[in-house]
């Protein structure tokens, strides 16, 4: 009998949602594997494979029949038909069904007279465009949502993974079941893994699944073994455990073990028992939600008493140890939010023994915030009560931070046409910190009130050919102070009231230039700027956050000296600078800018951070406790020769460089070059050089923690090298030249298959104990081991964020 087509009312409703089952999660029967070519596999051409992580895809054949205009009607081919006088219809021979998108491919199908059933046989093969369903024998109930298939086979397209299933049953709308199943995502033939259930339920309306008897197969052998396993089958956040974080550094193994607890749609938390061999116990917790107008996150860690080290010199052995982090961000109206937080810790060095990754932590301190905003169109107020820790160990009184209980700010700008313009500044604040007053300096033994107004007035005239812009700024400080025990003769009221005048002009010069038959505009822009600051005795005035700064090619252009409020630097100078770009005419990008500039000085500067106008900092030699170059910098009277050169070579090559030249003593006080190379495949080398003369910044005296007493020089040589698309090696080398010695060396490879992927990373690492000398230092090393299976999760410690900030442009291949 010859093909014939008929049209009737849907009838393969349930079969698509047994195919739907499948995509949810991908599952793999016991049977007998099909070959490639009938999972619907399509290999990767020569030129394409090199470029891929896996050796073909999966792509959906076209279909056999045409699309009808309503997507209801059921299109049928058949070579064959039976009728039966009761109603009963058999088709045979090369049966085709078509039902919107969905197509069913069988040797045989059975319709009763009732219709209530569909029975299928014979190499049956369901496609919808986004998965491939096969098996030997399916059984449909067409006014029920439940179907059976024996022998099953399965591809998921776009997901990239199939499996088998000796039973599949759809056991009610969006219910289903699975026996003998398991899944992978590996290509058809290699098996690298597979997880194995003998009874997998899937519920496609809550978006989880639950397996019995599930086990982790590697190469065919078992390695991990779950008498029940609850799994996610979607996006959606479910309750579970997480993939384990497993490390070795030195002679300590740490294993982590998360669990998620998916409260409600907007709330959330995770908690991780963490066993370290050589602290103990520590359970980590986090707390996450989410309303309309507010969000929050609460964290922490808890130690009942810690192990100590391998080492047996951990000094908080048997101690508690803990820390908590609140934030608490919201929306007030459309102009106004708050924040909220609360940071502590029992000790300044929790973070270096349990935090960061690889052993790096880059906490330095936990912050406490009550702070809320208002952002109107002239005024911009802020108020805020704020602290932090500081998170070193030992830390002396000195290095505590003070409070600001609370701290008040409002500011506003003015246009007044013409180039004039007024702006005001102010901000009312009560510093507090809790130390012994007989132990610091005489200038921050106080605590108080401060009460700062800075308004301001300039006029800016600017054209294509330059600028100038002169302006005054009033300092208006006045303090309300409590010494409490400490003896002293200090004002406890005292004001301050100052003018900083400035002047800052430049000019714009360009032409058209060609250079290597590429057309760029060159600009010469020559700038001259003059401030003035009056010497005004601060002695009697407290220092709650000031710190002079370091000089740099910004400073040559600012006439403040130092940061905060509570000291302002004497200054009558003059800086000179010129500056060229070379600039792209089609891309408009700079490809070349270079500088040069120098601050000539008319007097010495002796305002310091004791605020002293009669007396310059004592020599080196005579005080040990003063910044060894501080006198120079007071007395000398032109600033170092400042040189930056930032340059693109061309799209793949770019450099750097800053020169900080002494040209009176005729040697570099500081200077960094960087060298870089992205590639567009993925590749990046970073070489970096930098040096600096002992003493350079003079906010750091030989008392403080971050003063090095020598001269810094380091290089930094990183990179990191897509040597397929399969292979990442990464690599980073720190050397402190000065020492002689290593401070990080760090080696690793990331291999990236189609199924797995696996991290392997060496690093070795200079702790300094909290405090800038050399001989307290000490190493510590670490090996650590991701894998990840595709589809299913990993085990180990996720290196991604860290490697970003060790390699500067490196962006890992996700595994």
């Amino acid at each position: 009998m010859g093909k014939r087509f008929s049209r009737t009312a849907p009838a393969v409703q349930t079969l698509l949602g047994s195919l739907l089952a499948g995509a949810s999660f991908s599952v793999v029967a016991q049977s007998q594997s099909l070959p490639a070519e009938a999972l619907d596999w399509q290999p990767f051409g020569q030129d394409e494979a090199p470029h891929q992580l896996c050796r073909g895809r999966y792509v959906m054949p076209g279909y056999r029949l045409p699309a009808e205009q309503n997507p209801e009607t059921l299109s049928v081919e058949t070579l064959e038909v039976d009728y039966a006088a009761d109603g009963e219809a058999l088709l045979r021979g090369d049966v085709v069904l078509r039902r919107g998108n969905t197509e069913l491919e069988a040797e045989q199908v059975f319709l009763p007279a009732n219709r209530q059933q569909v029975d299928v046989e014979g190499n049956l093969a369901l496609r919808d465009g986004q998965a491939l369903l096969r098996g030997d024998q399916a059984t449909l109930m067409l006014n029920e949502d439940r179907a059976s298939l024996s022998n099953s086979h399965y591809v998921l397209y776009e997901q990239h993974m199939r499996g088998q299933a000796s039973q599949l049953e759809q056991t009610g709308e969006n219910q289903y079941r699975l026996r003998d199943a398991t899944f992978t995502s590996c290509d058809p033939g290699v098996n690298s893994w597979q997880l194995v259930g003998s009874d997998i339920k899937l519920d496609q309306a809550k978006g989880f699944g639950t397996a019995r008897h599930a086990r982790l197969e590697v190469k065919d052998v078992p390695i991990f073994y779950w008498p029940w396993l609850r799994f996610p089958i979607d996006d959606r956040r479910h309750t579970g455990l997480l993939s384990p974080s497993i490390g070795f550094s030195s002679k300590v193994f740490d294993y982590a073990q998360p669990f998620y607890w998916n409260i409600a749609p907007n709330h959330d938390a995770t908690i991780t028992p963490r066993w370290m061999s050589d602290h103990g116990l520590l359970l980590n917790g986090e707390y996450r939600y989410l309303f309309a107008e507010s969000r929050g996150t609460v964290e922490g860690g808890f130690l009942n008493s810690d192990g100590g080290s391998e080492t047996g010199s951990n000094r908080f052995e048997g101690d508690k140890r803990w820390y908590i982090d609140a934030d608490h961000t919201g929306r007030v109206n459309e102009r106004s939010d708050y924040n909220l937080r609360y940071g502590a810790a029992s000790d300044g060095r929790y973070f270096d023994d349990f935090g960061g990754e690889f052993g790096n932590s880059d906490r330095v301190s936990m912050e406490r915030l009550a702070q809320v905003d208002y952002r109107g169109d002239l005024w911009q107020l802020d108020a805020r009560a704020q602290g932090f820790q500081r998170l070193e160990d030992p830390l002396s009184d000195s290095d505590k931070p003070f409070y600001r209980l609370p701290s008040l700010t409002a500011n506003a700008d003015w246009q007044f046409g013409s180039g004039f313009y007024s702006q005001w500044r102010s901000n009312a604040t009560y510093f507090w910190r809790d130390v012994d007053e007989r132990q610091v300096p005489e200038r921050e033994a106080a605590i108080g009130t401060r009460l700062h107004l800075t308004p301001a007035f300039g006029w800016r005239v600017e054209q294509p050919w330059g600028y100038i812009e002169p302006r005054t700024e009033l300092w208006q400080t006045a303090y309300e102070l409590d010494y409490g025990e400490r003896v002293t003769d200090r004002d406890t009221s005292p004001t301050r009231s100052i003018a900083i005048t400035s002047i800052d002009s430049g000019l714009v010069f360009d032409r058209e230039l060609e250079l290597g038959g590429r057309d760029y505009r060159q600009t010469l822009e020559p700038r001259l700027n003059y401030a003035y600051v009056p010497r005004t005795n601060q002695t009697q005035l407290p220092d709650f956050d000031s710190r002079e700064r370091a000089f740099s090619w910004d400073q040559l252009w600012s006439p403040q000296r130092f940061s905060g409020a509570d000291r302002v630097g004497d200054l009558n100078r003059v800086s000179v600078g010129v500056q060229s770009r070379l600039i792209e005419d089609d891309a408009g990008r700079d490809r070349l800018t270079f500088g040069v500039g120098q601050s000539i000085y008319f007097s010495e500067r002796r305002i310091d951070s004791d605020g002293d106008p009669d007396t310059l900092p004592a020599r080196p030699e005579d005080d040990p406790n003063v910044n060894p170059h501080s006198r120079y910098q007071a007395t000398r009277d032109r600033s170092p020769l400042v040189t930056r050169l930032d340059w693109q070579i061309n799209d793949r090559w770019s450099t750097g460089y800053e020169w900080l030249y002494d040209d009176h003593r005729e040697q570099t006080e500081r200077s960094s070059v960087d060298l870089r190379y992205r590639h567009p495949d993925g590749h990046v080398v970073n070489l970096g050089y930098r040096w600096e003369i002992e003493g350079f910044d003079p906010g750091v005296v030989p008392g403080d923690d971050g003063f090095r007493n020598y001269n810094r020089e380091e290089w930094d040589l990183s990179f990191a090298w897509k040597a397929s698309p399969r292979i990442d090696l990464i690599g980073r080398y720190l050397h402190d030249q000065t020492n002689d010695r290593s401070l990080e060396q760090l080696a690793g490879l990331q291999w990236n298959d189609c199924c797995y992927g696996v991290q392997l990373v060496w690093r070795e690492w200079v702790d300094d104990n909290d405090t800038a000398r050399v001989n307290d230092d000490f190493n510590d090393r670490g090996l650590f081991l991701r894998f990840v299976f595709r589809g299913l999760g990993g085990v180990g410690q996720d290196a991604d964020s860290y490697f970003e900030r060790a390699i500067p442009g490196y962006r890992p291949t996700p595994l």
